[in-house]
C-alpha cells in the first residue's frame, strides 16, 4: 500500500464516496496534505479513522 492515498483510493478503501472523504477532511476527522494540485491522505490516517470508529461503535 502506498504512504499517500489520492482521495479516490482512500474513498475506496473506506467505501464511501470522494465528498465524504472530503467532508472528512474538512471536519478533521482525515489528515490530508497538499502534493501538487492535489490532496493526498496519509495511510496512517486512514488507519487510525477506521480505529476510531471501532472504538466508537464498542
Amino acid at each position: 500500500m502506498e504512504a499517500l492515498l489520492r482521495v479516490e483510493e482512500a474513498a475506496e478503501l473506506l467505501k464511501v464516496s470522494r465528498w465524504t472523504v472530503y467532508r472528512l477532511i474538512k471536519e478533521r476527522e482525515l489528515v490530508s496534505v497538499k502534493v501538487r494540485n492535489g490532496r493526498r491522505v496519509p495511510v496512517e490516517s486512514v488507519r487510525e479513522y477506521v480505529r476510531s470508529l471501532i472504538a466508537d461503535a464498542a
